[in-house]
């Protein structure tokens, strides 16, 4: 397992996390006692089969959900008691967030949506124009911050994507199968984009099914009916000695 606490807190502090969800008569166990912790500048990837809890883990870690019982602790803050507008306020400030189908308003230009977290956050007119312009600049889409996305590529669209995650300089970029909707050369350039990204310092959780993909990290986290089943430190898709 890495070292999470040489640089202090971790970003990520799971302890005993479980989430229970009522179908009807039946409980499905989705997560069962999770315990994980992810220091600042980590790049890990979650991985797993169909049903295995991946997706109610990044939804606990983004804030989007809470647990059923266990403690999670977002920068030494325990957020698994929160209310819904309090975790609205975390997740705004503090996470970035990049999905497999980019989630982009279809009639805004590139520079509105990547100023979308910051307008939520109150942040005057003039600085968040500023701040997402830095921001499509630092992807590589300052030539294209006026177009909307249906006049953009999916790897320009995924590069938007990212750029709005990075805007609000967050704590954790949390990307959901960034690659899921492209093409193999382009998927190979976000993940480039990704490595550059945590080689600035950003902490960075990946959900993906492809090995190629995961192998980017720099740890893979390989969940299995609802609990974790290995945990390893990895260069170049070699699983380090520990």
């Amino acid at each position: 397992m890495a070292d999470t606490q040489k640089n202090g807190i971790p970003v990520i502090h799971l302890s005993s996390i479980t989430r229970i969800y009522e179908m009807g008569a039946e409980q499905v166990h989705a997560l069962e006692g999770i315990s994980l912790q992810v220091a600042r500048n980590e790049y890990v990837a979650v991985m797993g089969p169909s049903g295995s809890g991946k997706s109610t883990l990044m939804n606990i870690v983004g804030c989007l959900d809470t647990p059923t019982s266990g403690l999670y602790e977002l920068n030494g803050i325990n957020v698994s008691e929160m209310n819904d507008n309090e975790l609205a306020r975390i997740r705004n400030k503090e996470i970035g967030f990049v999905f497999q189908t980019f989630n982009l308003l279809p009639r805004s230009d590139a520079l509105h949506n990547v100023e979308l977290p910051l307008v939520y956050g109150g942040v005057p007119r003039d600085v968040r124009r500023k701040l997402a312009r830095e921001a499509l600049e630092h992807v590589g889409l300052g030539d294209r911050m006026h177009h909307k996305p249906n006049e953009l590529s999916g790897g320009q669209r995924q590069r938007v994507a990212i750029a709005r995650a990075l805007v609000n300089k967050p704590s954790l970029m949390l990307a959901d199968e960034p690659t899921g909707n492209l093409d193999t050369k382009t998927g190979d350039e976000i993940m480039a984009l990704l490595q550059e990204l945590h080689k600035l310092g950003n902490t960075i959780i990946m959900v993906t099914h492809e090995e190629y993909i995961a192998d980017h990290a720099h740890r893979i986290v390989r969940l299995r009916d609802g609990k974790i089943e290995t945990d390893e430190k990895t260069q170049n898709g070699k699983v380090l000695s520990h």
